[in-house]
């Protein structure tokens, strides 16, 4: 887990000097050299309570009567001089909630009574399934963080909850360390990352979920009494549901309001619950995902969860979106704190799907080039006996009938060019008709003698063993090391099923879940480790694997494989409610569009493709010279103010949300020296005008100058103002018409 600088990181204590702890790791379960009494006297006595600020947020937990670590408050921040009371355990209500149950813990384990959802749930060789973690001790690791164990009463069971907090914005990171000093192994059920609380209150929850080429779909509902879960159980993050929320109170909305949000950083099956409780407190606890989940741990081994991010915006959603992206950009993505700007691409694939030659790749990069493209990637079809989708995932060598010089003399010519080279792969995959699989059958997820399910005519390599690690690893070092390489577009093209591991004991089998994905991160962090100059994009038949926790470790996401304008102007708005504009790849692609057959202008795909990082994946061979003009003018506008659109702060200032016929975005340098913003019209009605555009985010006193990329304003409007002019005058823009779109800057002067 990375570390911040901490603005704020205060430990109080109700009775300065007085330490309590307890051993960690008795063989016997008894509390070491205490007795009941004492430690019931000790705790009266010492209750810890930690204060963590950064940005505009204040969290605050602390050591109740009992022992439990329970949350005090998570808000806005308050006074670095307010007094935060000791924790206090909440009464039981009526016979059938318990205090346990009531008392919103950090990490609550299932036993005594409790029956809201716990953080960790086990069971012990001897059948006893109740685990009750109290507070053991506290060290800071550095700065910005702070590590609390807890411990079983009875067990040698401990956990240790990792918190860092970010000075800019307040994103708290949390996860937690699960060990097993038990002399017997021990069954993790369930495993969460983090549990957080939020007070008696009137909440919304927003949340994303879609299908395949209909990502990105934000909903939005009432937290009512009960639970509502967001999950995946496909082995990968998946379509339906991403790992993500936003919490908004009473009336909160786009740019006021206070607002909770949170992302789980992890490419498995994933869960998070949503809990309001018998006494209308909002519970959150988010992890691996319990179902079909078990992981046995022997004596003194662990289980480290995922990290599970969390912030707060008293500025509403569009406050608590542009905070996360902040921390995204500069904490978490691999180049982080200071990414650069991704190249504008050209993809292949829809120009020759897998019918790539050599020949044909120098003719598309020829063209490519002269539209003034950074990066030209090769798409699906150079490898093996790849004709079709039917054969040679697997078999990774080059194909010598397409290239019978290797890939050294496409490579050089994009080079000569100016452009670098990218190419596909889908490395954890197989299919049956392969060397691969004919060789190793046993590669493959499966459960022995049951069918083996095929998706895309393809099965999934069982990355969890060490064998396969070590081949795909090694098969990518080698593509690396033997070509000059800047960029892998890394496909993963189907969900598990038959998730068997039969290398491994029965009651081994279900740790696939977490091992998969530890050996993914592992191979990721290796190979950039080993070649620093590649850049890696995630891909999975779009936007099916997309979290925190493949971020660690690729540069940028294919968000959908839905490139028409008028979906993308959707799916941008829900995508970016979560992550940021620079890691969001978009494509203008051919018209009339293959999923709608819905004809759109290529300036109106470029404008829409241009609202994140630019790629061209049509097929040039058919373009016009006055296509190629457009593009080239585009591409040179979108590279002037590219860094403003990707890294500056996005305002949505219309949503094209809930059957909007208008859509408008405004990205806002972070020094305010820029500013840029497109406009959209669906259908325009009985000659009614596009809306008058209040801009946000601006210096108010500084002057800007108006440039327009594309489209008019009013014969009226000024080529220079006050930032407050376009902010509470705003612009009136020439926007008529069907599927017509218009960009413009501003400058500070």
């Amino acid at each position: 887990m990375k570390t911040f600088p901490l603005l704020k990181l205060a430990l109080l204590s109700a009775s300065a000097g007085l330490a309590f702890a307890v051993a960690l790791g008795s063989t016997s379960g008894a509390l070491a050299q205490t007795t009941a009494e004492q430690t019931a006297a000790q705790r009266a006595a010492y209750q810890p309570v930690f204060r963590l600020d950064g940005g505009d947020m204040t969290y605050a937990f602390g050591v109740n009567e009992r022992g439990e670590l329970q949350q005090l408050y998570w808000g806005e921040r308050i006074g670095a001089n307010d007094k935060i009371a000791p924790a206090k355990s909440a009464p039981e209500w009526a016979s059938h909630d318990s205090s346990y149950t009531n008392t919103p813990q950090e990490y609550a384990g299932w036993g005594a009574g409790l029956y809201q959802e716990p953080a960790l749930k086990v069971t012990f060789a001897d059948g006893v399934r109740d685990l009750v973690l109290h507070y053991v001790t506290s060290t800071k690791p550095d700065e910005s963080s702070v590590d609390v164990v807890l411990k079983d009463i009875s067990r040698a069971v401990t956990v240790t909850l990792h918190y860092t907090i970010d000075p800019g914005t307040g994103v708290l990171a949390r996860s937690a360390t699960i060990v097993n000093n038990e002399p017997k192994p021990i069954l993790i059920e369930q495993a969460a990352a983090a549990g957080y609380s939020l007070p008696r209150g009137e909440y919304t929850l927003n949340y994303l979920t879609g299908r395949w080429a209909g990502e990105w779909t934000l909903n939005s509902e009432p937290i009512r009494p009960g639970m509502k879960v967001l999950e995946s159980r496909r082995g990968m993050s998946g379509f339906q549901s991403n790992p993500w929320f936003a919490i908004g109170k009473d009336d909160a909305g786009e740019e006021h309001g206070e607002t909770w949000f949170g992302a789980l950083a992890w490419s498995g099956s994933w869960r998070i619950a949503f809990d309001k409780d018998t006494l209308d407190k909002v519970r959150i606890t988010g992890g691996f995902n319990p179902f079909d989940f078990g992981y046995p741990l022997k004596r003194g081994e662990q289980l480290e969860t995922p990290i599970f991010y969390t912030g707060y915006s008293h500025q509403g959603y569009g406050g608590a979106s542009r905070l996360l992206a902040k921390f995204t950009l500069a904490h978490v993505l691999p180049q982080a704190p200071n990414p650069k700007p991704r190249p504008v691409i050209y993809n292949s694939w829809e120009a020759t799907e897998m019918n790539v030659s050599e020949a044909g790749q120098i003719a598309l990069a020829e063209k490519a080039a002269s539209l003034g493209i950074d990066r030209f990637v090769m798409d699906d079809g150079w490898f093996g006996k790849r004709k079709t989708d039917h054969a040679g995932l697997g078999d990774w060598y080059v194909d010598p009938d397409k290239f019978p010089h290797g890939l050294k003399p496409l490579i050089d010519k994009v080079h000569a060019l100016k452009m670098d080279f990218g190419l596909w792969v889908e490395p954890e995959m197989v299919n049956p008709d392969s060397d691969l699989y004919r060789k190793h059958p046993e590669w493959v997820l499966n459960f022995p003698g049951r069918p083996r399910n095929e998706q895309r005519t393809q099965m999934v390599l069982n990355l969890a063993r060490p064998d396969v690690r070590a081949y795909v690893f090694g098969f990518l070092d080698k593509l690396l090391s033997e070509n000059d390489i800047s960029f892998l577009k890394w496909d993963y093209n189907r969900s598990w099923s038959e998730p068997g591991w039969d290398q491994m004991p029965p009651d081994e089998q279900k740790k696939v879940y977490v091992e998969f994905i530890r050996n993914l991160y592992s191979i990721l962090a290796e190979l950039r480790q080993k070649h620093p100059g590649v850049e890696i994009e995630s891909c999975s038949s779009g936007g099916g694997r997309v979290e925190l926790g493949i971020l660690r470790y690729t540069d940028e996401v294919w968000p959908s494989d839905n490139t028409d304008p008028l979906d993308r102007l959707t799916q941008q708005d829900g995508f970016t409610r979560a992550y940021p504009v620079q890691i969001m790849l978009s494509w203008v692609t051919d018209s009339p569009h293959w999923l709608n057959n819905r004809a759109t202008s290529l300036t109106y795909r470029m404008l829409v493709s241009m609202e994140g990082s630019l790629g061209i994946g049509a097929n040039l061979n058919n373009w016009t010279a006055e296509d190629f003009s457009t593009a080239k003018r585009l591409i040179a506008a979108y590279h002037g103010v590219q860094k403003t659109i990707t890294q500056g702060d996005l305002y949505r200032l219309i949503s094209p949300t809930n059957g909007s016929e208008f859509t408008a975005t405004e990205m806002v340098a972070a020094d305010k020296s820029q500013a840029v913003f497109f406009a959209y019209v669906h259908s325009t009605n009985e000659g009614r005008g596009f809306p008058v555009l209040q801009l946000k985010g601006l210096d108010p006193a500084a002057t800007y100058t108006l440039k327009s990329i594309e489209g008019k304003t009013a014969p009226d409007t000024p080529t220079e103002a006050s930032g407050a002019w376009w902010m509470n005058h705003g612009i009136d823009l020439m926007l008529r018409g069907d599927f017509q779109g218009a960009a413009f800057s501003l400058d500070k002067k």
